[in-house]
């Protein structure tokens, strides 16, 4: 880390202020004190001092006023830019006062290359007549149903079954179900298993001689041979709708009544999609060439901070998978060093994009006044259907808004 991006705060509490901080301090450490005669509470300052010494409330009484040490920290300072929480440790402490040193970290120094006229181009979008039938193919599939079907089980249908698997003619433990939902061809079960079944009515039953393959996952099963004892109860096949009335009624979307119609609407989504994709795309690869000549000298501390904001978001994104954090280290065998490891690379990316389009907004002298973020605001609302205030509250306020505004300014002065 280099020393430039340091700074260290002598912050010093004494008089009055630290003897009302170590008074707190007695009134806490009192309650729980032990003291002959005297009930928990009760024993005078002096009897206190005298069995467990001034030295006793040292600890409480700093954590008393270190926030407002803190405060003094950020007001003495308010002209320097602080990218990280600050750190802090005791210099000296005694019954006269205590001196905190408090260490910033400041926004290190943003050396600018060639940002303007960057030769980038943007992707052109365009959409085949093959990718419009394949969405239409897609939504015939979601729309598809699943019925009887009278004859044998073919590759593609849904077998309900009853099963039940023996080794050496005893029944293993996870190997029976009933009305079993099967999915001929799905490769759900071990090798054979579907293959075994097809040509097969409702009502027949069969015993299939298997053996489990040798990397599978239980000791008591790999390689080992086995029979399946299967009762077909239904055959179900799926029939997936044609494209007339009927299906563009299912589909609910104003306007759609003719193919010619639903192709035109699945090609103006696709075309949306894509240059959706390509502007990500095309601002990514601006952000990247423009950064490459780039010099930042980025703090750890950052770094740190980064990692722990990325580890969050990612926490948020099991957890809608219905996986924990803990959960995921298990699975992968790894721990919270070894994926802050793996996003390293990533989280200095994003702190270096972002510095640097913090100094060409410095550079550029982009201002954003208060009208026009307090415009934004509101188109933001009508969008997303909240209100202003609400939106205000998700970006933490107008100057977030103003940020953001500055960034977007700073990305079209890339574009050129």
């Amino acid at each position: 880390m280099a020393n430039k991006n340091i700074k260290e705060i002598t912050i010093k509490i004494d008089g009055q202020e630290w003897e009302e901080a170590l008074d707190k301090a007695f009134q806490k450490a009192n309650q729980k004190a032990k003291i002959d005669g005297f009930r928990p509470g009760k024993a005078p300052k002096e009897i206190f001092l005298k069995k467990y010494g001034i030295e006793s409330l040292f600890m409480d009484a700093a954590q008393n006023c270190v926030n407002e040490a803190y405060k003094k920290v950020l007001e003495e300072n308010k002209d320097l830019e602080i990218v990280a929480q600050p750190s802090f440790e005791i210099k000296s402490i005694n019954e006269k006062g205590i001196e905190f040193i408090f260490t910033l970290t400041l926004k290190p120094e943003v050396k600018l290359g060639k940002y303007k006229d960057l030769k980038v181009k943007k992707d052109k979008v365009e959409v085949t007549k093959e990718e419009i039938d394949r969405s239409i193919d897609e939504l015939r599939h979601r729309f598809a149903e699943n019925v009887n079907k009278e004859g044998p089980i073919e590759n593609g249908d849904i077998a309900i079954i009853d099963f039940e698997g023996f080794k050496d003619g005893i029944a293993f433990e996870g190997g029976k179900a009933e009305n079993y939902s099967l999915t001929i061809g799905s490769n759900t079960f071990i090798p054979g298993f579907e293959e075994g079944l097809i040509g097969l009515k409702k009502g027949d039953e069969k015993d299939l001689n298997l053996k489990f393959p040798e990397d599978y996952h239980s000791e008591e099963l790999k390689g080992k041979e086995v029979v399946f004892k299967a009762k077909v109860k239904e055959v179900k096949k799926t029939v997936i709708p044609e494209i007339n009335e009927d299906f563009f009624a299912d589909l609910g979307m104003e306007g759609i009544v003719s193919k010619e119609a639903l192709e035109n609407q699945i090609k103006e989504n696709l075309l949306a999609r894509k240059e959706i994709e390509a502007e990500n795309k095309y601002i990514d690869d601006l952000l990247e060439v423009a950064a490459k000549e780039v010099e930042i000298d980025i703090p750890d501390v950052m770094l740190d901070e980064e990692l722990d904001r990325m580890i969050k978001q990612y926490e948020e994104h099991l957890k809608m998978q219905g996986l924990t954090l803990e959960q995921f280290y298990q699975f992968t065998n790894s721990d919270e060093k070894a994926l802050k490891e793996q996003m390293k690379d990533e989280a200095t990316k994003r702190i270096t994009y972002r510095l640097m389009l913090e100094e060409i907004v410095k550079q550029e002298n982009i201002k954003i006044e208060d009208k026009e973020a307090e415009e934004e605001a509101s188109k933001l609302a009508e969008k997303y259907k909240m209100k202003k205030e609400e939106i205000l509250n998700v970006f933490g306020g107008l100057e977030m808004i103003k940020y953001d505004l500055q960034m977007r300014k700073a990305i079209d002065i890339l574009k050129g």
